[in-house]
Formats: C-alpha cells, sequence, structure tokens
C-alpha cells in the first residue's frame, strides 16, 4: 500500500506524508530489487520529512556506497557517528567503506566495535569473516562462520565457509571432525554430509566418501551435486557402470551439461566401449562447442583407431578454442606425421617451442621430420638449439652425427658419433634407423666395434 502510494505521488508531483518506518519499507524494497534510482528519490524525500532520521541517512550512506562515492559516504557516516556513537549501523558502514578501499584489517577493528553494540550478531560474524578472507585468515575467518552456525545451525552459506576455510589451509582432518561434529546435532543435513563426503574423496578414503553420498542422496533424492560426487567416486574405485547410472540421474535432474557426457564417455571408454563413448564425446561438444577437452577425447579416440584423418579434423577444433595449448600441438604434429602430411607437422613441433614447450622430444621429432624430408641443414640448426638446453644427451649426438656424414663432414660426425657412444652406447641403434647408409660405412662400424671391445 505505502508503496504504490509513494509511485503516485511520484507521478502526480503531488506531496503525501509518510511515517518513518513507511519510507524505510520503501527505501529497502527498491535497494533490494535492485531500483537504486528510486531508492535514491525516496532517501531524499523521506530526509525532507524526517531530516533527523538516523536510519535513513543510513540509508543514504548504503546507496552513496553502492555508487562508489565513498568519500562523500565517508563523510556522512562520520557525522551520523557523533550523533549516534552507540549505533551498530554506523560502524558497519564504516567497515564497508573501509573493505571497499582495502583496508580490511581496520574494517574488522570496525565490525569489533558494531559487534559491542548489537544483540544481533550474526551478520557482523558473517561480514569479519568475509574481512578475514580478504586478509587470507583462513583461521580468524573460520571461526567466525562457526560463530554463525552456533547461531542458525542452517546457516549453509556459513557452513561452505568454514568448509572452504579447512580446504584452503589443507586441513582435511579437521574439517572431517568439525563436519562430524556437526552431523551429531544435526544428522539430516544432506549439505553436511555433501561437505564430510568432498573431505574423505579428498584424502582419497573413497569407500567412506561413498557412504557420505548416499546419506545425502537418501536425504534430498533431487541433491544433483551429491550424485555427481558418487559419480566421481565410483569412478575412482573403478566401478564405471555405477558411476555411469549416477552421471545419468545428473542429466535426469537438470538440463544436461557437457562435464557429465564428458564423464560418461570416459567412463565408457575404460569399459572398452569406445563407440559409446565416442557418442557421448559428441554429445559433449554438441552441448559446449567451446569444449576443448571433448575434442581431444574425440581426437584420442579417433587416433586409437586408426582413423587420422577424423583424428585431425577434432584435434583443429581444439587448436581453434586453445591455440596456445603446446600438448595440442604436439598432437597435432603427431597426426600429420601419421598422415605424411610433413609441413603441417613441423608447424606444429615449431608452435610447441614457441609456446615454450621446449622438451627433447619436441626437439627430436622437429629434427627427424626435417631429416625425413631432406632438410639436413634446418635438422642440424633444430639440434644446435636443442644442445643449448641439453648438453650430453645421446639423443642429440647421434642424430648430428648421421647428420654430418650425411653433409660429408666426416670429422664432424666422427666427434658426435664419439660423443653418443659415451653418454650411451646402446642408442646407436638410432644411426641405424634414420640413417642406415651411414651405419654401414667401413669406419661407422670401425668405430662402434672397437669403442665396444674398450669398454668390455
Amino acid at each position: 500500500m505505502s508503496l504504490s502510494k509513494f509511485e503516485s505521488m511520484l507521478k502526480t508531483n503531488s506531496v503525501y506524508f509518510f511515517d518513518l518506518v513507511e519510507f524505510e519499507e520503501i527505501i529497502v524494497h527498491y535497494l533490494d530489487t535492485g531500483k537504486h534510482s528510486l531508492a535514491k528519490k525516496a532517501v531524499q524525500l523521506g530526509l525532507e520529512q524526517h531530516p533527523t532520521s538516523i536510519d535513513l541517512k543510513l540509508l543514504e550512506v548504503e546507496i552513496l556506497i553502492f555508487d562508489n562515492n565513498l568519500e562523500k559516504a565517508s563523510v556522512l557516516v562520520k557525522k551520523i557517528e557523533q550523533l549516534a556513537p552507540n549505533n551498530e549501523e554506523v560502524y558497519i558502514q564504516k567497515a564497508t567503506i573501509l573493505s571497499k578501499e582495502g583496508r580490511h584489517k581496520e574494517a574488522i577493528q570496525n565490525l569489533k566495535i558494531a559487534l559491542l553494540h548489537s544483540d544481533d550478531k550474526v551478520d557482523i560474524w558473517s561480514l569479519m569473516g568475509m574481512e578475514y578472507l580478504y586478509l587470507d585468515d583462513f583461521e580468524n575467518a573460520r571461526l567466525s562462520f562457526a560463530k554463525c552456525i552456533d547461531v542458525d545451525y542452517e546457516d549453509y552459506s556459513a557452513l561452505y565457509n568454514v568448509v572452504y576455510c579447512f580446504d584452503m589451509e589443507k586441513d582435511h582432518e579437521q574439517a572431517i571432525d568439525f563436519l562430524n561434529a556437526y552431523i551429531n546435532k544435526n544428522p539430516y543435513s544432506e549439505v553436511a554430509w555433501h561437505q564430510l563426503g568432498r573431505q574423505y574423496f579428498v584424502l582419497n578414503m573413497f569407500k567412506e566418501a561413498l557412504t557420505c553420498f548416499d546419506y545425502a542422496v537418501l536425504i534430498d533424492e533431487s541433491f544433483l551435486g551429491a550424485y555427481l560426487e558418487k559419480a566421481k567416486t565410483y569412478e575412482q574405485l573403478g566401478q564405471y557402470e555405477d558411476a555411469i547410472n549416477n552421471y545419468m540421474i545428473t542429466l535426469e535432474l537438470d538440463d544436461p551439461t557437457a562435464y557429465a557426457y564428458v564423464r560418461v564417455g570416459e567412463c565408457y571408454h575404460e569399459l572398452g566401449e569406445s563407440e559409446t563413448a565416442i557418442s557421448y564425446y559428441k554429445k559433449a561438444v554438441h552441448e559446449d562447442p567451446l569444449l576443448d577437452k571433448g575434442w581431444i577425447l574425440l581426437t584420442n579416440a579417433f587416433y586409437s583407431q586408426g582413423d587420422y584423418q577424423k583424428a585431425l579434423y577434432y584435434i583443429t577444433k581444439a587448436l581453434k578454442i586453445d591455440e596456445s595449448n603446446a600438448l595440442y600441438w604436439r598432437k597435432y604434429s603427431d597426426i600429420n606425421i601419421k598422415l605424411s602430411f610433413y609441413e603441417e607437422a613441423i608447424k606444429g613441433f615449431e608452435s610447441c617451442l614457441q609456446l615454450k614447450d621446449e622438451s627433447i622430444e619436441i626437439y627430436v621429432a622437429l629434427a627427424d621430420v626435417l631429416l625425413f624430408i631432406g632438410d639436413f641443414n634446418d635438422a642440424l640448426n633444430v639440434l644446435f638449439r636443442a644442445q643449448k638446453y641439453y648438453k650430453n644427451f645421446a639423443e642429440i649426438e647421434y642424430r648430428l652425427s648421421g647428420l654430418f656424414f650425411v653433409l660429408n663432414k666426416e670429422h664432424y660426425g666422427i666427434t658426435h658419433l664419439i660423443n653418443g657412444m659415451k653418454i650411451d652406447y646402446d642408442y646407436h641403434s638410432i644411426v641405424q634407423e634414420l640413417f642406415p647408409t651411414v651405419y654401414d660405412l667401413p669406419q661407422v662400424q670401425k668405430l662402434l666395434a672397437d669403442y665396444k671391445k674398450a669398454t668390455e
């Protein structure tokens, strides 16, 4: 009634009288519904009719803070503090301003003052907990949120925050003790059972975790998160059919998710049902075309089947989503080698190096492709680049030896062959594999034989 009367007044430019409580209700309604311009108007008119109201002035401060007008809000709240030094809301608003300015320790001090003047401390403890979180002071944050739970055992927001603090402290055993104590007092809390299961899961106590998730879904048969955790736990236990069943329940309870489709697909993969796995990977990328993991799983599935054309199609899709992923470029190169698309394979390996994936395998694979297409000098340059990072590696020395022999630089070829034999004699078989004509050279055979005899 007050709201319609107020809006009627605004439309007709009339002036109606509202008592203080009515103005407060109107302003809070507009703030809660996000209509801040109307809330400002209501504050303005309210203060015209009730110029001494502390509560209206505090609501004005709240609006100023929302508008990020912190300087003006700070000046106003200090004036209010002089008028009402025992009003808890004064210190809450001061703390809010300080928090927005990044002065979290000072915000906490003001919230402590607010506690002294408050009969209902839960909201203040919650605000203090958040300030401690900003400071990464997880112990004090946890203690603050725990006080909220002591007052209201169904304050699940506080419960989640307590568990979050334990998680950040990596103190899962303490979290388990806390949750067990909570459950003893509130045994029908599906949220607590779910959180307890998560702690057991982190500690690889999968059977205990499963029991907790079972209780959670017994209490609430539509608890999506608990079914997801049950499914993940069954996966860890190698019970893939049970995992699939629980993932399928999540798909029935809510809109399908790419995540669930991927997990179902991976379970079928573990069961050796590759075609069914592929069908679920396809559902995943249909649901979320930007899910690069789905495209990679399709890539790997077709690669393992030897269908390199399809594997190339899907790895290209993944690279369009994340072209800065060196692992994807590795796979791209590997597939292109299988298809004899050597220029594309070179492009992939070069991309890996540009992305700082400078492992020995990348350099060696790139050199081998360049060698295969006859770009001997480029192959040499790649191996020289590799030597900057990998000194005394047989993989490099034997390849350098073979290349120098091919380029008729026998002296260098012999030097690197000896280097390679010193590092790992048995690996000389790579020369036979990559440079058969070099391997058959009499001087190479003599060096290999002499070195073997000398080290026996």
